[in-house]
């Protein structure tokens, strides 16, 4: 059966992310594999409410775990579910990702995670509850994806958070990353196809995805094969913040504690191996935390006058300014 792999452009259509997810699409086509592409824009999804409905559902084991909302959300999930790899594109907004990006990861979320889940399909079969009223089983399967940033700016840090943003569309399932681009300076090019050594690269992004699709070991399919690689050994990103004690640091993408140090004026990160584990991209660190969820989050009814306590706050009610009329505002009149 044809290994599938998902593309997802968060860009303007035809510009530069659609094109080049579709490249490295084209080239997955040429060794054998389905594909499909989305431009995230042409869905109508909703914010996430807040509401944790798909958290308690999974927790209790009285539901599924999904969303409440059924909007096209529910396109893109059944598309991720069926993919065995995703290639993501999006653009630069305010030096970090779109907010359609944000927004779609808040819906993956905790709903989707599978620390979550897999403990409620292997409670469930103990229990004999049918597949079909248990979470997806689709989501444990392994699965690896490339990133790509887009930005105009001839700077390189004007796109600096964009790509260790990106990675949150692959935590809650566990998704390999092995290859990133950040593509900066794409002012200078009227369209990445005029640009032929970008468009080779995303050649490459194709060939490295059919790759990792194509491993026979998990070793082999998890191997980071991107250009360049960060200061991280676990997520390969360089986003690196350092502790308040300023003795250590951690990834700011993965969550790996360590130390540092400057060997041949190059910046490396030591992790022990208990703290690799303990990265959110794995599944020790994944399972501590929503064990924290389980253990530690407070049940309603907890503060008994809770209701007496928010009443101040219920009737604090200001409405906004009014427009100045001596300025130039935004507000037509």
């Amino acid at each position: 059966m044809a290994k599938k792999v998902l593309g997802i452009s968060f860009g303007r259509k035809m510009s530069n992310c659609d094109i080049m997810v579709k490249h490295a699409l084209m080239e997955c086509e040429k060794a054998g594999c389905e594909t499909a592409f989305i431009r995230a824009d042409d869905l109508k999804i909703n914010n996430c409410t807040g509401c944790i409905a798909c958290v308690i559902g999974i927790m209790s084991g009285r539901g599924r775990g999904y969303c409440v909302q059924h909007d096209d959300f529910d396109i893109l999930d059944e598309c991720i579910m069926q993919s065995d790899a995703v290639i993501l594109a999006c653009p630069t907004y305010e030096t970090s990702v779109t907010g359609r990006f944000k927004t779609i990861c808040d819906r993956i979320g905790p709903s989707h995670d599978f620390s979550f889940r897999k403990i409620a399909i292997e409670e469930g079969e103990a229990k004999g509850i049918p597949e079909e009223q248990l979470p997806d089983k689709r989501c444990l399967k392994p699965r690896t994806a490339a990133l790509i940033s887009v930005g105009g700016a001839m700077t390189e840090n004007w796109i600096a958070l964009t790509m260790p943003m990106m990675y949150e569309f692959t935590f809650p399932m566990g998704i390999d990353v092995i290859d990133t681009v950040e593509y900066w300076g794409a002012m200078a090019h009227e369209s990445v196809l005029g640009y032929p050594e970008m468009m080779d690269r995303m050649t490459k992004v194709g060939q490295n995805i059919v790759a990792s699709l194509e491993a026979t070991t998990e070793e082999e399919r998890i191997k980071w094969r991107g250009d360049e690689e960060g200061c991280c050994p676990v997520c390969h990103t360089r986003l690196i913040q350092i502790a308040h004690d300023k003795k250590t640091a951690d990834c700011v993408v993965c969550g790996s504690h360590g130390t540092f140090e400057i060997v041949d004026g190059r910046l490396e990160m030591h992790y022990t191996k208990e703290e690799m584990e303990r990265s959110r991209l794995r599944w020790a660190g994944k399972l501590e935390h929503s064990t924290e969820i389980k253990t530690q989050a407070q049940p309603a009814g907890t503060i008994t006058n809770l209701k007496e306590l928010k009443a101040p706050y219920a009737a604090f009610d200001r409405p906004p300014f009014e427009p100045d009329p001596n300025a130039h505002g935004n507000i037509q009149k």
